[in-house]
């Protein structure tokens, strides 16, 4: 999951479910490279191996995709550190200046420095169609007491379905998986086609993803009315060291120059995209 908040915590969600070179757009100096990077001979990124719709070996995840635009932008080889996204994902990638970029990170992380945000996603409810449960907005809904739902153990969410009474009959999924092995959110969609549980919540870009592909009649809500204790919406950074801030400047060029491709990748994988007033973005 992808969304980072703490070491631990932040190397997953982001959530979620974090090089070089730079971004100069004045003809000539494209390949000119930061004076503050490890690396100026390829575009480093840390990435989990097996982390769709993230990032994984193939290269098929939107992290990927953007990975390679920016690569392709700075003209160089882009180059991958792997390494799954549990305990340990940062000290040992980033940190240890095997890699100089993370390609998804929660804004305000302190373990790393951000980038401007490139996307902004929310938790959401994910519910089987013609059930008696359409139209639902949030977890404070009369219709779900007494419902037995799915719940990433220590997601945000959480706290909030606890508050409604809800935690007593939930299904915990797993929080820190090695998804090479294992698959916490489509084994939460299939407990919901089986009828193991009557909904269940997820992190936006996964829950959009996986609902996506399976082709089931799923809707995917946005939890965008629940407390204001416990945030539900996200910012998503780049993530690099602390230090590093030319690095920091040119990524904040390329994010801005390539919002539009940007937003088209993710909107291609289904990510639930919301500006800053909670709207939904259907199209760059």
């Amino acid at each position: 999951m992808k969304i980072h908040v703490s070491d631990a915590a932040a190397d997953l969600i982001a959530a979620a479910g974090i090089s070089l070179a730079a971004l100069l757009m004045t003809t000539g100096s494209a390949t000119a490279q930061p004076a503050d990077l490890v690396s100026r001979t390829a575009l480093r990124v840390c990435a989990d191996p097996a982390n769709m719709p993230f990032s994984n070996e193939a290269g098929e995840g939107f992290e990927n995709k953007i990975a390679e635009l920016l690569a392709a932008d700075l003209k160089l080889p882009l180059e991958y550190t792997w390494f799954p996204q549990v305990t340990g994902f940062v000290r040992n990638t980033l940190g240890a200046k095997r890699c100089d970029l993370v390609m998804g990170y929660v804004a305000a992380g302190e373990v790393i420095q951000n980038t401007n945000p490139y996307y902004r996603s929310a938790w959401v409810l994910v519910l089987p169609k013609d059930r008696g449960l359409d139209g639902i907005e949030a977890l404070d809904d009369a219709r779900l007491k007494g419902k037995r739902l799915g719940i990433v153990a220590g997601a945000p969410p959480a706290t909030v379905m606890a508050t409604n009474g809800l935690m007593a009959h939930a299904k915990p999924y797993a929080l820190m998986v090695d998804r090479r092995y294992e698959s916490p959110a489509e084994e939460m969609l299939r407990d919901i086609k089986a009828g193991e549980i009557e909904a269940g919540i997820l992190w936006g870009p996964i829950a959009g993803y996986y609902v996506k592909k399976s082709g089931m009649p799923l809707a995917v809500v946005p939890l965008l009315h629940e407390t204001k204790t416990v945030p539900m919406t996200y910012r998503i950074t780049l993530g690099l060291r602390h230090g590093e801030t030319e690095w920091k400047h040119r990524l904040n060029d390329f994010l801005d120059v390539y919002r539009v491709e940007i937003q088209s990748i993710l909107l291609q994988y289904g990510v639930p995209l919301l500006d800053e007033q909670d709207n939904a973005i259907t199209a760059p």
